[in-house]
């Protein structure tokens, strides 16, 4: 059966169906899924339980799957699916039991729930964001996706001037320091700050992008008060509903984003429910301006 799409809204988010993702792609059906990320930015694979070898096969028919975050931190807190292409973004301990409101894994998965695109702390950051749900839970913890671009283009044109050239510090701690999470200096220094452009232009569509997320510790040429006043009121724009699409979770689904064009945050859920999502990233080619 060929590879069927089926729009969620006319240019953000489709459902793919048509294709087995525990079975190596063609290079038709790869060329088709990058070729539809580039139009829609998230694609939804529903009823797509991959081991994790499979989700890993997956991944790298993208390129390089990236392996620096588990190496560099969440090997800290546990690695329970031991491997180090892929990330355990679930509320369940070494054991395999629910952790607890305190426990480390618990309280990073707070710090998800603010606006970011994965890797935009990186030099080097991310392209492709693929999550897989292996147990849901019945209330909240839905993933919701902002459309970059859709966010520059709604902009005023007063804004539009205000950040043309205007460049962002992104630090990977931003969001953990506001939580007061009570890391090492090893931890905070893991990733040093690097600096991105807030507009940037999507290769894959050639549309603009705001490029602006919770990970924006500071602006360029601007004072620390008026450039993270800035800083939240765009991510506030860029939340705005009619970028966003929610996406509740079920066993199986399968969300790939393209970090390029959207940010994404994880809504509250009731944490002595078992949630399970397993997570690969891979490496983009375009390198920041630098360190800050």
């Amino acid at each position: 059966m060929p590879l069927k799409l089926e729009p969620v809204s006319e240019k953000f988010v489709a459902l793919v169906r048509g294709v087995d993702l525990r079975e190596p792609l063609s290079g038709e059906d790869r060329d088709a899924i990058v070729a539809a990320c580039d139009t829609y930015g998230v694609l939804v694979f529903p009823d797509q339980l991959l081991s994790k070898e499979e989700l890993v096969a997956f991944g790298n028919s993208f390129g390089e799957v990236d392996t620096t975050l588990q190496k560099k931190l969440m090997h800290r807190i546990q690695n329970r699916l031991g491997m180090d292409t892929v990330t355990d973004i679930s509320n369940v301990d070494a054991e395999g039991n629910v952790a607890g409101a305190e426990h480390w894994q618990t309280i990073t998965t707070v710090g998800n729930r603010f606006w970011h695109s994965d890797g935009s702390y990186k030099d080097l950051p991310i392209r492709y964001s693929i999550l897989n749900a292996v147990t849901a839970v019945g209330y909240g913890g839905e993933t919701q996706y902002a459309d970059l671009r859709a966010a520059y283009d709604s902009l005023d044109d007063v804004t539009r001037e205000l950040i043309a050239e205007k460049v962002g510090i992104f630090w990977s701690h931003n969001t953990r320091d506001w939580l007061h999470i009570p890391d090492s200096e090893e931890e905070r220094s893991a990733f040093p700050k690097v600096k991105w452009p807030l507009v940037r232009t999507h290769p894959g569509s050639g549309r603009k992008v705001l490029w602006c997320d919770s990970k924006v510790y500071a602006i360029e040429g601007m004072s620390i008060p008026e450039g993270r006043a800035l800083t939240h009121e765009l991510i506030e724009h860029i939340g705005q509903r009619e970028h966003v699409y929610s996406h509740k979770w079920k066993p199986g689904d399968v969300v790939m984003a393209d970090n390029r064009c959207t940010v994404h945050r994880g809504r509250r859920f009731i944490h002595s429910e078992r949630r399970e999502m397993r997570r690969v990233e891979t490496v983009d080619d375009v390198h920041s301006l630098g360190p800050a």
